[in-house]
């Protein structure tokens, strides 16, 4: 079985993830590799670390040759461009993954007050599953579209998930602090993501408007069975890759760290993606750079009637493309980890 695989975006550093991982799947043939920048030249010459694994050249986005050519579509780029192409990738009867915004939420309206842009894909929304492969496994696998979550919903999400199900958290009380590296702002120049900005430095964006918050709230009202605001605060860490994010919830009833732990144990115990660290042992970003994990750790405050849960992820692996590429393993029927596996890079 070969699945011919054509990317749209495939000069950013989502699409180059994606490059790599599928240069290395042994049931994908790459067919095309779309981009605005850098038509006509090689891929490997756009991003040498991929010579000899990958021999394509850049081209202008042709949709239609694309489709015919491809059996499945990753679509990595920003939010308001997955539209157009999603229209026709259904009316061709082509499966598609979105790496950006368009498809993750499900009210059309809640999209366009947070991302300022006009839907025209309204039609669609309700083909679309959220891709979070661990928590949606089964609607993926026969899904027309696959919206693939964001790099920091990812992290979060996962966090609270086993304790939401099981209602031992009070919904109200959910603050996330999150901090992610530079790579997630894309490749794109701005001043904000230069060297001299980001070095030996260390901010909070985006309080209490970044766009992520409607999709972490949307998520966990499912798990929750009702509404949910959360406290969502982005940071900018001075590094290439990883999210870290410590997520803070009052528990609903007394609860001791081993008894948490062996619920999320329990909760993730088929998760291969899923490291449900040992008790006192909390997790860092390179313990997952280049991997397709996210690691979670758990402590509990007693004092206060907290658990504070954290989490890693590489922003760029199981934060974008390499989930892209599990649901697509879904898909497809193949093995889950096909090529995922294998533990990350360190120091």
């Amino acid at each position: 079985m070969t699945i011919k695989v054509g990317i749209v975006g495939a000069t950013g550093y989502t699409g180059a993830e994606l490059v790599r991982i599928l240069s290395r799947h042994p049931e994908v043939e790459l067919v095309a590799l779309g981009t605005q920048s850098y038509a006509g030249q090689p891929f490997w010459a756009v991003y040498p670390h991929l010579y000899k694994y990958n021999q394509l050249t850049c081209r202008d986005l042709d949709l239609p040759g694309l489709l015919d050519s491809s059996d499945l579509v990753f679509v990595a780029l920003p939010h308001g461009y997955a539209m157009p192409i999603a229209v026709e990738a259904v009316r061709h009867g082509k499966k598609l993954i979105d790496l950006g915004a368009d498809f993750r939420l499900a009210d059309y309206k809640v999209y366009e007050k947070w991302y300022k842009v006009e839907h025209t894909a309204r039609d669609l929304l309700d083909d679309a599953v959220y891709g979070l492969p661990e928590l949606n496994r089964e609607k993926i696998g026969t899904a027309k579209i696959v919206a693939n979550p964001g790099c920091y919903p990812t992290s979060a999400i996962l966090a609270l998930a086993p304790l939401l199900r099981n209602k031992l958290i009070e919904p109200g009380s959910i603050i996330i602090d999150s901090k992610s590296g530079v790579s997630g702002a894309g490749r794109g120049l701005s001043l904000g993501i230069h060297f001299s900005e980001v070095n030996e430095n260390f901010k909070a964006y985006n309080v209490a408007i970044h766009r992520h918050t409607p999709e972490i709230e949307q998520e966990l009202g499912k798990l929750a069975g009702e509404d949910i605001a959360v406290s969502f605060t982005p940071h900018l860490l001075p590094i290439t890759r990883g999210i870290l994010s410590t997520v803070y919830a009052k528990l609903s009833n007394p609860s001791g760290e081993d008894e948490i732990l062996k619920l999320y144990r329990e909760f993730y115990q088929d998760e291969f993606f899923i490291r449900v660290l040992p008790e006192g042992v909390l997790p860092q970003t390179k313990w997952v750079a280049g991997t397709n994990h996210c690691d979670i750790g758990v402590a509990v405050d007693s004092r206060t009637g907290r658990v504070i849960i954290v989490s890693a992820i590489d922003n760029l692996v199981k934060g974008a493309s390499g989930q892209a590429v599990q649901n697509m393993n879904i898909i497809c029927g193949l093995p889950e980890d096909t090529a995922l596996t294998g533990p990350g890079l360190f120091p």
